[in-house]
């Protein structure tokens, strides 16, 4: 019984490592040249948020008007999270 419960304990603490490892790793990134998270293009007027796929004018941003930038980042990190939770579910 002893044996199980070290090995059971084992194959749990894995299960949270790698949780932890694969939730570090997503906000990281891996650091890569080629992994752009916004691209700033004046000539332009542009804002492009590459993590979101979307563009916006570069003007507002740069006067501090960034609300809708985080308001369409928001939307697709909740889209990404109720995905991910209806994945888990099976639903």
């Amino acid at each position: 019984m002893a044996l199980l419960k070290i090995k059971l304990f084992d194959i749990e603490t894995q299960k949270q490592q790698k949780e932890i490892t694969d939730l570090r790793r997503s906000q990281v990134g891996t650091g890569d040249r080629s992994e752009r998270i916004r691209t700033y293009n004046y000539p332009q007027d542009r804002l492009t948020e590459h993590r979101i796929g979307q563009n916006f004018s570069l003007t507002p941003v740069i006067n501090g008007e960034i609300e809708e930038v985080i308001r369409q980042l928001a939307l697709e990190d909740q889209r990404a999270k109720m995905e991910k939770l209806a994945a888990t579910s099976g639903v």
